[in-house]
């Protein structure tokens, strides 16, 4: 067992699903690796969570994120789940490559789980190898961290420690681990694997638990499926919009990597876009555009129909009942998601105070013209927020995209708006820097060969996305031809 070097833990646990029955998960410690070494520590996240960041910055630390040693307190267990991966049915995955160590209360009284990613294999690992190599690592650890400064509702890295060890992918690659935070790693195909076992016990203890753990406010509702949907179709519903009005697609959303507390979960071949392109697929393995970025709302939808069909039992006094209730909740989920998406991106122009008709259509008519000259997603809104000029050079000088900006002056004189304060309002939601996909794969590249200043200055970078760093404006600018990624790969 791993403490500080003073004899104090350097995690203080209180584990609530380790106390749930054997059946919900495995229990197994961590595998040890070879040599392992510092690549990241997120010092501000320790402090958020109350934690002992001097103490975790040691060798001891590095030990206990490596899973060379399992620190007082902790609990590991893979967790079991199922899902569906792009539509067809698996009716038995779980963590095969992650084990829980425990989870943490902080300052406020909220609970969080701390997971090793990259540990070693578990009885769901299907003959994979358990391992993680350096590349989704550090992409996950960058995209998460990213996505926390956004203001998206996120899973966030702790700790990236390198293994010593080669993984074997389509070549010998660098080993790593990830040390991954969040409120609840619990998913909707946590709630479909029990469903499916028809163990409705089981369905009962997880269901409670969730409500006390991510919405206390319905923890006593007479029928605590029915509540738990509910809430779960608004937190996914807002969720997939706030990371749509960045660029965002998730690449896999599966129904194992779908969360019920409401955070994105899962970075596996994810990209922010660079021109916008409402069909936009990244993932090396959606050859069927089932994740686009413009799917991302149904797919939102359809995996929702899942978990209601697994909340059944609980949904309502019988099934005439249940299925009305899940209905109901299903039914608000398109108005939730199309209200949250026109707010958003009347935030992004600007136009909050603007007659809501007119707000959604000259969103609608900006995002066609981006599409049709390839206009950078990121670039074109945040030029708009600077001036005119700025903008027209992102999109075109072309007559429609000026009438288009004709347009937008005169919504803002309408609702007697000042131009200047409007823009330094759209600064602050529209960003400056995202991870764009050509700046990772270079980090991962000088990783690869031991050097981490390119993922140092990227990360420091993405802490204030919203804030101009004119010494780094190198790393706002779009991928010359030559540098497109246009594949990205889960790493397993």
């Amino acid at each position: 067992m791993a403490k500080s070097s003073s004899g104090q833990p350097l995690f203080v646990f209180d584990n609530s699903y380790a106390r749930l029955p054997d059946r919900f998960a495995a229990r197994l410690n961590p595998q040890p690796v070879k040599t392992p070494g510092w690549i990241a520590f997120n010092k501000g996240l320790a402090e958020a969570l109350a934690l002992d960041a001097r103490a975790l910055k040691t060798p001891e630390g590095l030990e206990v994120f490596a899973g060379n040693t399992v620190p007082d307190g902790a609990n590991p267990l893979a967790m079991i789940y199922a899902g569906q991966q792009f539509g067809h049915w698996n009716p038995q995955l779980g963590d095969g490559r992650a084990l829980l160590l425990g989870e943490v209360v902080d300052q406020q009284g909220t609970r969080f789980d701390v997971q090793l990613k990259g540990s070693g294999p578990t009885p769901f690992s299907r003959m994979g190898d358990g391992r993680a190599w350096l590349g989704p690592v550090m992409r996950e650890y960058l995209v998460s961290e990213a996505m926390y400064a956004l203001g998206i509702p996120t899973t966030r890295a702790l700790a990236a420690v390198s293994t010593g060890e080669t993984i074997i992918r389509e070549a010998p690659l660098p080993g790593a681990v990830l040390t991954r935070v969040s409120r609840g790693h619990i998913r909707v195909g946590t709630f479909q694997y029990f469903a499916s076992q028809q163990d409705d016990e089981a369905l009962r203890l997880l269901t409670d638990h969730c409500l006390h753990r991510f919405y206390p406010d319905r923890a006593e509702a007479e029928w605590p499926g029915a509540a738990l949907f509910e809430a779960v179709v608004e937190a996914q519903a807002t969720l997939i919009a706030r990371w749509m009005a960045v660029g965002f697609i998730h690449g896999v959303m599966n129904t194992d990597n779908v969360s019920i507390a409401g955070e994105t979960i899962d970075y596996g071949p994810c990209a922010f876009m660079d021109e916008y392109q409402p069909d936009k697929v990244f993932s090396s393995i959606d050859e069927m555009g089932r994740y686009a970025y413009s799917n991302q709302p149904r797919i939102g939808h359809w995996n929702l129909v899942q978990l209601a069909q697994a909340l059944l039992p609980l949904m309502g006094a019988d099934e005439e009942s249940a299925v009305a209730a899940a209905q109901a909740a299903v039914d608000r989920y398109p108005d939730i998601s199309q209200s949250s998406m026109r707010g958003l991106f009347a935030d992004k122009l600007g136009l909050g105070t603007v007659n809501a008709d007119t707000s959604k259509a000259l969103a609608d008519d900006l995002l066609a013209l981006m599409a049709e000259h390839k206009a950078d997603f990121t670039n074109t809104f945040r030029a708009l927020s600077n001036d005119d000029h700025a903008f027209l050079s992102a999109v075109s000088e072309e007559s429609a995209v000026q009438e288009w900006l004709a347009r937008w002056h005169e919504a803002l004189a309408m609702a007697e708006q000042d131009v200047a304060d409007v823009r330094e309002a759209m600064r602050r939601v529209n960003p400056k820097y995202i991870p764009r996909n050509h700046r990772i794969e270079e980090a991962i590249r000088a990783g690869i060969v031991g050097d981490f200043a390119p993922f140092e200055r990227l990360h420091t970078l993405l802490k204030t996305p919203f804030d101009e760093q004119p010494d780094h404006d190198d790393l706002s600018q779009t991928p010359q031809e030559s540098e497109r990624v246009r594949y990205t790969f889960c790493g397993t």
